[in-house]
């Protein structure tokens, strides 16, 4: 039997090289808004961030979302982010 290969993304914020189930999408649609993309499959331009809080709070501190999108992001989203993560992270843990 094969191996099946594994999709690779990189990071916006660290720019480490990892498995696709480990990070989470953000895309930016053509009328400008932002959202997140669990599913990885909303069309638009995206960007992966690694599924850890720190990540996301380091991304927050430093604007990478808002550079690699162009686009000035609310902190709202960020703290959106940020929870959606934290559950995540929740879930995986039980």
């Amino acid at each position: 039997m094969r191996t099946r290969k594994i999709p690779m993304r990189k990071c916006v914020v660290t720019n480490e090289m990892k498995p696709k189930k480990e990070m989470i999408r953000v895309v930016k649609n053509k009328e400008g808004e932002v959202a997140i993309d669990p599913s990885g499959k909303m069309n638009g331009r995206g960007a992966y961030v690694t599924m850890d809080p720190e990540v996301v709070k380091e991304g927050w501190e430093k604007r990478t979302l808002d550079r690699v999108l162009s686009i000035k992001l609310e902190d709202a989203f960020y703290e959106e982010l940020l929870q959606y993560v934290q559950h995540q992270k929740a879930r995986e843990n039980l």
